[in-house]
């Protein structure tokens, strides 16, 4: 079985006319929400995240501006990210997803669990939004691992088109957690070069593999498998995060890599052998990126299919 967090109230975050919308998510939502126990699915219920747990990764004083933000009625909190008056309660739902999926998987519940959330989270920074993201719901998850409860190693994989500038930042100096981040370069943020590897404790544990545009999606794949295994063998984590963007397909609007659906089968099955041959086969993966709903779809279909066949 895969534990499976899916709620139609994160249609609620309202953006309005812009990429991240609650559009963008309702093929995918729709074929979720036919799942079930026959399906190898376990459907969830969880509480929003704790101040508390929202607090492992972002400053006090930034909850509190995104909660009065959205009281005001919400608007561009930032050039690319839209808040509404939900959106902080949302976001909320969003994090808390995240912390019972890790906390049900480290306490063997089930092996797998994946958390299709919005708004987005890789990009947020400790004290501030970015790139339609309000929370960094897998940072967020890592460190509950790790302070609640009393992992050594959590390793986050992220194949978003975009680098996990925000991931990437708050443990930057943490050995604690690997991050691994396989993204088009040079784009958007900015950030994600090779020679990024972190420092102080954390050195070398932060691994980022730019990709050209116009690579092909095998040597991609490639690249992927043998950079996440030498990483992985290195750091053996205790827990796998995958945050989980589809808009490196190539019918994206905003980024593309040139992948096809049947492209994440592989990606996902070499998280999940990574997970099998170090963490027990622990594996949560949290919605990121995807801006064309038909290849939303398709790739969740796939991504999940991986998760709940692979044995």
């Amino acid at each position: 079985m895969t534990l499976l967090y899916q709620d139609p109230r994160f249609r609620l975050h309202d953006t309005g006319n812009h990429p991240e919308c609650a559009a963008r998510t309702e093929l995918a939502e729709n074929h979720l929400a036919s799942l079930g126990k026959g399906d190898g699915i376990e459907r969830q219920t969880w509480q929003p995240a704790s101040p508390e747990q929202i607090g492992l990764i972002h400053k006090p004083y930034y909850m509190e501006k995104v909660r009065d933000f959205a009281s005001r009625g919400g608007g561009r909190i930032e050039t690319d990210t839209v808040v509404c008056p939900k959106s902080f309660d949302i976001a909320l739902l969003a994090a808390g997803a995240v912390c019972d999926a890790v906390e049900k998987v480290v306490h063997g519940v089930d092996e797998r669990a994946f958390c299709f959330v919005r708004p987005p989270g890789h990009h947020a920074l400790a004290g501030a939004p970015m790139g339609f993201c309000l929370f960094n719901n897998v940072a967020i998850g890592a460190r509950f691992a790790i302070e609640q409860l009393q992992l050594d190693r959590v390793l986050i994989v992220d194949w978003d088109v975009h680098h996990g500038n925000g991931t990437q930042d708050v443990f930057w100096e943490d050995p604690r957690v690997g991050f691994f981040s396989i993204h088009r370069w040079p784009f958007y943020p900015g950030t994600g070069d090779e020679e990024e590897t972190g420092s102080g404790n954390g050195l070398g544990t932060t691994v980022n593999v730019p990709v050209s545009f116009g690579t092909t999606p095998q040597d991609y794949l490639d690249l992927f498998r043998s950079r996440l295994e030498t990483f992985a063998t290195a750091f053996k984590p205790q827990l796998v995060l995958v945050s989980a963007g589809f808009d490196c397909h190539r019918d994206d609007p905003i980024g593309s890599l040139g992948l096809g659906e049947e492209d994440f089968q592989p990606l996902t099955e070499t998280v999940i052998e990574i997970a099998k041959s170090f963490a027990d086969g622990k594996v949560v993966s949290v919605q990121e990126g995807g801006y064309d709903p038909q290849a939303m779809l398709d790739c969740v279909r796939v991504h999940v299919d991986s998760l709940r066949n692979q044995p």
